[in-house]
């Protein structure tokens, strides 16, 4: 079963442009066990759309799992979870934070119900109702 997800950043520490300009970057330094469980359900392939939090709350683009499992590079304890992710597709229309909130189909989205949850899943249903909010293709 193939599944979906959302990741947040904020652009000013690690943004979808600088995402781009490295090619794949090692998603690291969540302290959050949902968020751990998360990272930890991730396989190879499957895409996350790319939210910057803080400044813009919007997801900007999707990116995909090219590396699962791995252990955070950032923790001595070696109990935290990490993934690579490369660039998929930029939004040339971003999805905002008001205009998802805004929809009624996403209203039990982990981006709505939890919303300081920085790796959130993301059902088929959501993934398809904010592709169609961005005018992107869902696959």
């Amino acid at each position: 079963m193939r599944r979906y997800w959302l990741v947040k950043s904020e652009p000013f520490k690690y943004s979808w442009d600088d995402l781009v300009r490295d090619k794949e970057e090692v998603w690291d330094g969540v302290r959050n066990h949902r968020a751990k469980n998360n990272l930890q359900a991730m396989k190879v392939d499957e895409d996350a759309f790319y939210y910057h939090s803080r400044e813009g709350l919007e997801i900007v683009g999707i990116c995909t799992v090219s590396v699962a499992d791995i252990l955070d590079p950032t923790d001595s304890t070696g109990k935290w979870a990490a993934v690579k992710f490369k660039p998929k597709k930029k939004f040339a229309n971003p999805v905002s934070l008001k205009a998802i909130k805004a929809e009624p189909r996403l209203a039990d989205c982990e981006l709505v119900r939890l919303g300081r949850l920085s790796v959130a899943e993301m059902t088929a249903e959501e993934w398809q109702v904010i592709c169609e909010m961005a005018g992107v293709d869902p696959d």
